[in-house]
């Protein structure tokens, strides 16, 4: 028996245009304005001649004077910083939102229901909020606890920790829930340990949410600015965001090609990390939407 032969009808003329071709252009549009200040800031770590405004021509003249003056600064130990900050930050924000995620999905017991409407209602009210009571803490432990004090990266680790939990943990509670209970009755029978469990069979099967996850975190503790400025105090302990703040708010004598060689260099981590993670985000995101 033969079988029916697929026709593919190609859109032409003004049906194109109607139906795709706009499409193209919008798309057109769009990256050219979201790429014009990424190229311009690029020209400007390019150029030597020391300002972000001074040529009307992109890469009109190119040079590696910037990138090597800013090995000179303390942008270096300022970059260390922050990597060290994010990276800390993401592993235990993944650590403790998965724990808490766990018992709050597996087990039953009292208080259950307030600690999940507890989280809902803290998350509502952002962590700055608390900055002069953040700033007086780590004043009185700087006295107790030197290394989790004012001025200490330890101590801004140890705050945006503390705001760690709410939505990181519903996102996680909520994948967990995905997961059928049966694999955690079989591994029992197997005489696997809850600690067994968690970390052997539950933690292998979300590692897309673990990702988004990290990946959220390390991101917002990079360019985090406020918490980071009233917790270092001293510039050679500055992370990446308040040391190029303050190069740039000296209207009259800002170093803007160094400042534009910076933020170039400082997106890099963020995309390499992406790219690595982007599997883990998109299949997050697939397995997420047919789990029942």
């Amino acid at each position: 028996m033969a079988r029916p032969v697929k026709t593919e009808t190609r859109l032409k003329g003004a049906r194109w245009w109607k139906e795709v071709g706009w499409k193209h252009i919008v798309g057109i549009i769009v990256i050219a304005f979201c790429a014009f200040p990424l190229l311009y800031v690029l020209s400007a770590s390019l150029s030597p001649g020391g300002t972000l405004t001074g040529s009307a021509k992109l890469f009109s003249e190119v040079s590696t004077k910037n990138y090597v003056d800013l090995m000179g600064t303390n942008f270096p130990t300022w970059m260390l910083h922050s990597l060290v900050v994010s990276t800390a930050t993401a592993l235990g924000t993944v650590l403790m939102a998965s724990c808490a995620a766990y018992a709050f999905s597996r087990f039953r017991f009292a208080g259950r229901q307030g600690g999940l409407s507890a989280l809902l209602i803290i998350q509502m009210f952002p962590q700055m909020l608390a900055f002069v009571a953040i700033f007086l803490l780590l004043l009185t432990l700087r006295d107790i606890f030197p290394f989790l004090g004012l001025g200490e990266l330890m101590g801004l680790i140890a705050v945006y920790l503390g705001g760690a939990l709410g939505a990181n943990t519903f996102l996680i509670y909520g994948f967990f829930n995905t997961i059928p209970r049966e694999l955690d009755e079989a591994a029992k029978i197997d005489g696997a340990t809850h600690a067994q469990i968690f970390w052997g069979v539950i933690m292998r099967l979300v590692t897309p949410i673990l990702a988004v996850v990290g990946l959220l975190s390390f991101v917002g503790s990079y360019g985090e600015f406020i918490l980071a400025k009233i917790v270092l105090a001293r510039p050679e302990n500055y992370t990446l965001a308040v040391g190029l703040y303050v190069w740039a708010s000296d209207e009259r004598n800002a170093p803007w090609s160094l400042f534009a060689a910076g933020a170039v260099l400082a997106a890099i981590p963020i995309i390499i990390l992406f790219m690595y993670l982007q599997k883990y985000i998109v299949g997050g995101l697939t397995a997420g939407g047919v789990k029942g």
